[in-house]
């Protein structure tokens, strides 16, 4: 099954942009798109708006802003809101895994787009008129914009959630029932941990007492814990402690250089000097060499393809 993930058709280089030029964003393209399967919304072609067109601002209340041409003051909002509703409803029927916005744009942008005032003096406070009803009707889909994703922690972040939310997505396909349930929560134990202890300790009550819970309310507690707890970025010092868990597990095979070797390493990691891919590649070695059961099956080892490099930068 495919990760489906929902994206700006600009920033696939589709020159959709008011000035019939495109954002062609190389990372989201050719990187990430090897393992990804994109559908792209343009709200302002998709709403029948011309390319190229007069560019659109975001105009009066920040959390409810209308849409209008920046020099003849056209208001499109009614217009783009019918639409934005229209095609939310639509993408339901892609199984999308996340979505991708186009930052700053006055229907795309995820935070932080221009609202101006009725003095013409903008501030930064707005979401785009697409993004909002998007954000609305998908509130627990992972979301993000291009310009974010060049930070490393929030790349790393973002798409750590997407390849996640697809495993969820094939629990979900297998069944609802407390073993499977169960199953997805032993595997993925780590990397909640990794992102919230507290979240950790609440998700692991639920699914201990979940034979008193109807199995969809189950479901949807978790799933809603699942996504809140992976918003939440992981720092050196949570990495830290899930890496020292993880070596609780070799106490009976690991040789006394070994142990020494990988708490070392655990301790450069946590003071910046090398990335976290380092000690989780000397964990995994010795997950192969000892055959640890356990760990062998923790997504938190390996939640997303080496070749994205995306554990090097963090």
């Amino acid at each position: 099954m495919a990760i489906k993930l929902g994206i700006s058709s600009c920033l696939l280089g589709e020159k959709v942009r008011w000035n019939g030029d495109h954002k062609l964003d190389r990372f989201l393209a050719d990187t990430l798109g090897q393992y990804v399967e994109y559908v792209p919304v343009c709200p302002e072609v998709e709403c029948g708006f011309s390319i190229p067109r007069e560019p659109f601002r975001l105009v009066g209340d920040p959390d409810s802003p209308r849409l209008v041409t920046s020099t003849t003051k056209q208001d499109h909002t009614g217009r783009m809101k019918d639409w934005a509703r229209k095609r939310v409803a639509e993408l339901e029927k892609e199984g999308l895994c996340g979505f991708i916005f186009k930052s700053k744009s006055p229907s795309s942008g995820m935070e932080r787009v221009k609202v101006y005032n009725e003095r013409g003096m903008p501030s930064k406070v707005g979401v785009g008129i697409f993004a909002r009803a998007f954000m609305e009707h998908f509130p627990l889909l992972p979301v993000e914009e291009d310009g974010r994703l060049h930070d490393p922690k929030l790349r790393e972040n973002f798409i750590e959630r997407i390849f996640t939310f697809k495993k969820w997505r094939e629990t979900l396909a297998k069944g609802r029932t407390r073993g499977n349930l169960v199953n997805f929560h032993t595997m993925h134990k780590m990397l909640i941990l990794s992102h919230s202890p507290a979240h950790h300790r609440m998700m692991g009550k639920l699914v201990g007492q979940g034979k008193e819970t109807p199995l969809n309310e189950l479901y949807d507690q978790y799933q809603r814990l699942l996504m809140e707890a992976l918003r939440l970025k992981g720092t050196p010092k949570k990495n830290t402690n899930v890496l020292m868990h993880a070596l609780g597990y070799f106490k009976k095979q690991l040789s006394g250089d070994e142990k020494q070797e990988l708490l070392e390493i655990i301790g450069l990691y946590r003071q910046g000097h090398v990335p976290l891919i380092v000690p989780i590649t000397l964990i995994n070695h010795y997950v192969r060499k000892y055959d640890q059961p356990y760990l062998r099956n923790q997504f938190y080892l390996h939640p997303h393809p080496l070749e994205l490099q995306l554990r090097n930068h963090v």
